[in-house]
């Protein structure tokens, strides 16, 4: 027997449930050349966000630091950081301290799919650790209301994955 719909609480938000993988292709929001994401939940309230990034080439990614942790999982294929000895590879799972700088590599010609948990900001360093950009929540969010303007989805779809 189901829980009755009248004894959750009131004003609790719906549960997003939503192809990881598969769907609209115009869901995966362009970041560098042959690099993507695909938000699953953008949480402004905790400033936090998931998505899978998509890389389809062979280069460095980006070199930067978290303030706050991050969780991965990679789905396909596998990278690494020029600053650690071990490589990410299908079915790893990745912690990612406070603090933490590091450059991502793609070193495959193929895909490369990872989940991602981005607690706070990526903050975009040089090779002198100075700051040259950032990304965050509300940065994602405009990044996906650009795109999905720019290639004809409505809002809706955004709309339903804000909290």
């Amino acid at each position: 027997m189901p829980f009755p719909k009248e004894l959750q609480p009131k004003g609790i938000r719906q549960e997003i449930v939503t192809p990881v993988l598969e769907g609209d292709d115009r869901l995966w929001v362009p970041i560098h050349d042959n690099v993507w994401f695909k938000p699953l939940l953008l949480n402004i309230t905790h400033g936090y966000w998931t998505s899978v990034l998509r890389v389809r080439r062979k280069g460095v990614v980006s070199c930067h630091r978290h303030p706050a942790t991050v969780h991965g999982y990679v789905l396909k294929g596998s990278w690494r950081y020029l600053e650690h000895d071990w490589t990410a590879k299908e079915g790893s799972y990745v912690f990612e301290p406070p603090g933490e700088t590091h450059t991502l590599v793609s070193e495959e010609e193929g895909e490369m799919l990872t989940w991602f948990l981005v607690n706070g900001a990526l903050i975009y360093v040089d090779e002198n650790g100075k700051q040259t950009g950032y990304t965050d929540v509300f940065d994602r969010v405009e990044k996906c209301r650009a795109h999905y303007k720019s290639v004809g989805l409505s809002e809706d779809y955004l709309e339903s994955i804000i909290r």
